[in-house]
């Protein structure tokens, strides 16, 4: 399960912001995670259980925001949501592209601490 390895960084992290600020807890975390990521977020709430254990995170709040994948065709510029993989059909006019502009992101993206 390497969302244990991602949730133990994500919180070294936070906990590294929250001390260089001088927050004595943290209230809120942010993730956003996209579809073709390949972190299953179930997963990586069940890691933030353990990895926040015992730290100025424990109490936290993880919020998960999911990023659809979209991609972009370069014959006729349409951009377009996709599923799976990291080969497309566009639908506009059938060309295969790969040219991912979204959906592979995995970031912290918002704190609140106190």
């Amino acid at each position: 399960m390497h969302e244990l390895g991602i949730m133990e960084s994500a919180i070294g992290a936070v906990l590294r912001e929250a001390r260089a600020r001088g927050a004595m807890r943290v209230h809120r975390i942010v993730l956003r995670i996209g579809t073709l990521s390949g972190v299953e977020p179930e997963a990586l709430r069940f890691a933030f259980d353990v990895a926040a254990a015992d730290t100025l995170a424990a109490t936290a709040t993880l919020d998960i925001e999911n990023v659809p994948a979209r991609a972009h065709c370069s014959a006729c510029h349409e951009e377009f949501g996709v599923e799976t993989g990291f080969i497309f059909t566009c639908p506009r006019c059938g060309q295969l592209c790969g040219d991912i502009r979204q959906g592979r992101e995995l970031e912290l993206s918002h704190l609140e601490m106190s």
